[in-house]
């Protein structure tokens, strides 16, 4: 394949004007023949031939990528989930009365597990836990609780214990939380609740995202500290069911996506500190798009483009993740992706952005 510089030396030979060579005189035609003093040619990039030894590297990359490619299909498609090890799980369930948690708690109870649920709404739970007991779990016990209220999840974990296990007692387990803990215990913590606030700017206030603290972050924080001895002593599984919020911040949303952020930090912590102090516990970190349920729905009317995901099947992918006691479980799998291009593109132009969103003039502060 002929070279750019082999090129302009053809045409320097035909007597043409090569273009980027100038002359020292002012002779119009100087470029005629080679031996023309005064001449030089202006520097450019010769680009590099294609020669049959880039054949190898290009099949290298192509097979690289195909490599990889496999791994990635491989690790979601390695499916080795069995429902026979959720019979007789113990599971303390919160924000089991709508959407996804709702659906989990259908499922736990198909799969024959032992059921704590809560939720802010008794009417509700009682409608769930009467499904579940048609569904076949032997048994569901209920526990309505707003966890707004920082001295809730202590009587939450509590009544789980007692109805669970055999009563229970105040101990520090090996990280040095304060929890609490009785013979037979809990095999699966579910973080699930959510406080939910409508999406814009008057979700900006103090007293919002406080409000907001407290349900989606701190609460987290006490029920894991009390029932993290229990969990221990079965060797069981937390799993906490966050958003890609949590992961991807996005507008219009500052105070929620606060929350999840910290959430994703303070369980991948809690992960590195029971790793390292070899405490068997799992930690499931379940990234969800926008959940199916009205409320959810309602907040972001107007707002953003995205679709609910479908509650079942998102309950049950949050399902077999924690039971194969997986790290994080994305649904739908985009989102890995969407994490992952977040570290090669940490601050996305602002068009990009507004392919979710409805807004069309800037929202005021």
């Amino acid at each position: 394949m002929m070279t750019w510089t082999r090129c302009w030396l053809w045409r320097w030979r035909r007597g043409g004007r090569a273009r980027g060579i100038t002359t020292g005189s002012s002779n119009k035609d100087a470029v005629g023949e080679m031996g023309v003093t005064g001449v030089r040619l202006w520097a450019r990039p010769v680009p590099a031939t294609l020669s049959p030894a880039a054949g190898p590297g290009r099949a290298m990359k192509v097979l690289l990528l195909a490599g990889l490619g496999a791994l990635f299909f491989a690790y979601y498609w390695d499916d080795n989930f069995d429902p026979a090890s959720l019979q007789g799980a113990r599971v303390l369930l919160t924000g089991a009365s709508v959407g996804v948690g709702e659906e989990l708690a259908y499922h736990y109870a198909r799969l024959g597990s032992h059921l704590v649920l809560t939720a802010h709404t008794e009417a509700l739970l009682q409608k769930v836990v009467g499904n579940c007991r048609k569904l076949g779990a032997p048994k569901v016990f209920y526990i309505a609780a707003d966890m707004a209220s920082p001295e809730v999840p202590e009587r939450v974990v509590q009544f789980a214990l007692d109805k669970l296990g055999r009563g229970g007692r105040s101990l520090k387990d090996s990280s040095g939380l304060m929890g609490l803990s009785g013979p037979g215990g809990l095999d699966y913590l579910v973080l699930n609740h959510l406080g939910a606030a409508p999406a814009g700017t008057r979700a900006r206030s103090a007293q919002a995202t406080r409000w907001l603290m407290q349900v989606n972050f701190l609460s987290y924080v006490q029920l894991t500290s009390l029932a993290l001895p229990s969990l221990t002593d079965s060797k069981g599984s937390l799993v906490v069911v966050s958003s890609l919020l949590g992961r991807v911040p996005t507008s219009f949303s500052s105070p929620y996506s606060a929350a999840k952020f910290a959430l994703n930090s303070f369980f991948g912590s809690l992960r590195r500190e029971l790793d390292v102090q070899d405490v068997h516990v799992a930690i499931t970190m379940c990234v969800l798009g926008l959940r199916d349920r009205a409320s959810a729905a309602e907040g972001v009317r107007g707002v953003t483009r995205a679709k609910a995901a479908p509650g079942p099947k998102a309950a049950l992918a949050v399902i077999r993740g924690s039971a194969t006691r997986a790290s994080d479980v994305f649904y739908p799998w985009r989102f890995h992706l969407l994490c992952l291009l977040r570290g090669w593109m940490p601050q996305p132009r602002a068009w990009f952005i507004r392919q979710e969103l409805n807004i069309t003039t800037p929202a005021a502060a």
